[in-house]
C-alpha cells in the first residue's frame, strides 16, 4: 500500500469544508503556481510532512464519525491539489467511508484520468477555478484553464452540476467583480448553479 505527504489533517471543522462536521485532510503538492496561495507550505521542498499510509489517515478521519453520521457531514480532501492523490484517496476510503459526504477542494487542473478515478466516491466538488478568461488565469497561477474547462464540462456531462461548487475570488491586480461577474455568467451558461465569490486577502503578491 502506498504512502502519501500529508501536511495536515484539521478535525472538527464546521460550516468551511462541506456539510456538516468535517475533516479536512491536506496533501502536499500543487500542478499550480499562484501569486498568492492560501497555504503556500503545499509548495515548499523542504515543508514538514506526515508520510501517512491510508490506513493511518483512515484511523485518524474515522475518530469522528459518529460526528459525520450525525450531522451529514464527513471528510474533504484539499491541499495542494488533493486529485494528483486520487489512487490514495480510493485507498483511504475503500477502508470504509460508507455513510460519510466526501468532498474535494480543487482546482480540477489535472489530467482527466485522476478526476474519473474517484467519480465514485466523490459527493462534492468545490472547484476554485480562480478567473474564466485564461489570460487571467495564466498570469496568476502560471498555467492555461484548458484542463479546468474541459474537466468541469466532463463533470456536467455526468450530471453531476448540482454537487459543484464553483469558487470566483476577486484578486487584487489581477481581475475584478466585472471580471468575476463574466466567469460566474460563463460556468452559468456551462450548468453550474452553486458559486462562491469572495476576496483574497493577500499579505504578498
Amino acid at each position: 500500500m502506498e504512502s502519501a505527504s500529508i501536511i495536515g489533517i484539521s478535525r472538527l471543522r464546521m460550516g468551511t469544508d462541506g456539510h456538516g462536521i468535517t475533516t479536512l485532510v491536506a496533501f502536499h503538492g500543487c500542478t499550480l503556481h499562484c501569486k498568492y496561495c492560501l497555504n503556500p507550505i503545499c509548495l515548499e521542498p523542504k515543508a514538514k510532512v506526515r508520510k501517512m499510509s491510508a490506513y493511518e489517515v483512515m484511523h485518524e478521519i474515522g475518530k469522528d464519525e459518529l460526528y459525520y453520521i450525525a450531522t451529514n457531514g464527513g471528510v474533504t480532501f484539499g491541499g495542494g491539489e488533493p486529485l494528483l492523490n486520487s489512487h490514495f484517496i480510493k485507498e483511504v476510503l475503500e477502508l470504509g467511508a460508507k455513510q460519510w459526504n466526501i468532498t474535494v477542494e480543487t482546482s480540477l487542473n489535472v489530467p482527466q484520468k485522476f478526476i474519473e478515478e474517484l467519480l465514485p466516491y466523490i459527493n462534492e466538488y468545490i472547484v476554485d477555478v480562480k478567473d474564466m478568461n485564461p489570460d487571467v488565469y495564466q498570469k496568476y497561477t502560471g498555467r492555461g484553464n484548458d484542463l479546468v474547462k474541459s474537466n468541469l464540462k466532463c463533470l456536467i456531462k455526468k450530471g453531476l452540476s448540482k454537487h459543484i461548487t464553483c469558487r470566483i475570488p476577486l484578486i487584487s491586480s489581477y481581475n475584478d467583480e466585472q471580471a468575476q461577474e463574466r466567469s460566474k455568467e460563463e460556468l452559468t451558461r456551462m450548468g453550474i448553479k452553486k458559486f462562491d465569490l469572495f476576496t483574497y486577502k493577500r499579505t504578498k503578491v
